[in-house]
């Protein structure tokens, strides 16, 4: 990333893995180390980025999967451009929940489009822009659907797929996590928090010097 003197730190990996814990715990941390945090996600990170995420998330009814990733991708295309370069211009560790990593697996291998092509077309809507540190917690689908049926609540579009997608989608994650090993940390997902956030937080110290 080439955008100014901050940080940029991407959450990944598939409904259930525990994005959210990792996030508050990495965000409260980074506070306590006098870092000025932003919290984003995708989709939903601007006033934008919310209408995007209700029709991909919520709406009632298929979506073309190729509208599908174009929808992620205008989302994207926005967010990085009003909310992640400027926050990195002040100097602040942006830390975000999913990103063009996650097109790649759920519209890539999930939808069963052209990964490549879902790649490039999110680099060209974010102008090329990588995070310095993608932090993918990986959970077996079988694991993620014990706890998100424990959660008590509706699934989204996505969390609603059947177990073959979320597979498919876990397998994406791997493979892109072993074509980038400097950008990603892959850490066991069914490991305690604490022990979660012990491991991304001694490759955050690194990256932040």
């Amino acid at each position: 990333m080439t955008s100014g003197p901050g940080v940029w730190i991407t959450l990944e990996g598939g409904d259930g893995s525990g994005k959210t814990t990792q996030s508050d715990l990495l965000a409260a941390w980074l506070s306590s180390e006098g870092r000025t945090v932003l919290r984003t996600r995708e989709p939903g990170g601007s006033e934008v980025g919310n209408l995007i995420r209700d029709i991909v998330l919520h709406h009632r009814g298929d979506i073309a999967p190729r509208a599908e990733a174009l929808l992620y991708a205008a989302d994207r295309a926005h967010h990085v451009a009003t909310v992640v370069r400027p926050a990195l211009a002040r100097g602040e560790v942006v830390l975000q929940d999913r990103y063009l990593d996650s097109s790649v697996a759920y519209q890539g291998a999930g939808r069963v489009l052209d990964a490549g092509e879902v790649r490039d077309l999110s680099l060209w809507a974010a102008e090329g822009a990588l995070p310095d540190l993608t932090v993918l917690l990986d959970l077996a689908p079988e694991a993620a659907r014990v706890r998100l049926d424990s959660a008590d609540k509706p699934f989204d579009r996505l969390e609603a797929e059947k177990t073959e997608f979320h597979a498919r989608v876990r397998d994406a994650y791997l493979a892109l996590a072993a074509a980038e090993p400097e950008r990603f940390l892959v850490v066991d997902a069914d490991a305690s928090p604490q022990v979660i956030a012990e491991q991304i937080r001694a490759r955050v110290q690194e990256l932040l010097g």
